[in-house]
């Protein structure tokens, strides 16, 4: 799957009128407009992830510096993230020893 990030979106945008936009272009998986969680207004902008990459091309040509909504929109392909840092414990073995607590200061 290809992320695609679409930024400069109006704040009452709807998943299914960028959905519609965005699928004149390309083939669309998912869809996901970011918003503001207290008001549920979009924060300008939203991430799509289509199959392939002739699709992605296709769409980021298309609509990249067009105007959707009253709003000039910027659609480009998302950054890889990070794989998150997963937690492992240590063996039993290799732990390191407690240090113990400091003592207390006598006054």
């Amino acid at each position: 799957m290809i992320k695609l990030f679409i930024g400069g979106l109006a704040d009452n945008i709807q998943e299914m009128d960028l959905a519609i936009f965005v699928s004149l272009h390309g083939k669309i998986e998912t869809i996901k407009v970011v918003r503001d969680r207290a008001t549920g207004k979009c924060k300008g902008y939203a991430f799509i992830e289509v199959i392939n990459q002739a699709d992605a091309s296709n769409i980021i040509s298309m609509l990249n510096g067009e105007t959707f909504k009253g709003n000039v929109i910027t659609v480009k392909q998302s950054a890889e993230e990070a794989p998150k840092k997963v937690f492992k414990p240590k063996p039993a073995g290799s732990a390191v020893p407690n240090k113990g607590k400091r003592p207390r200061m006598q006054r």
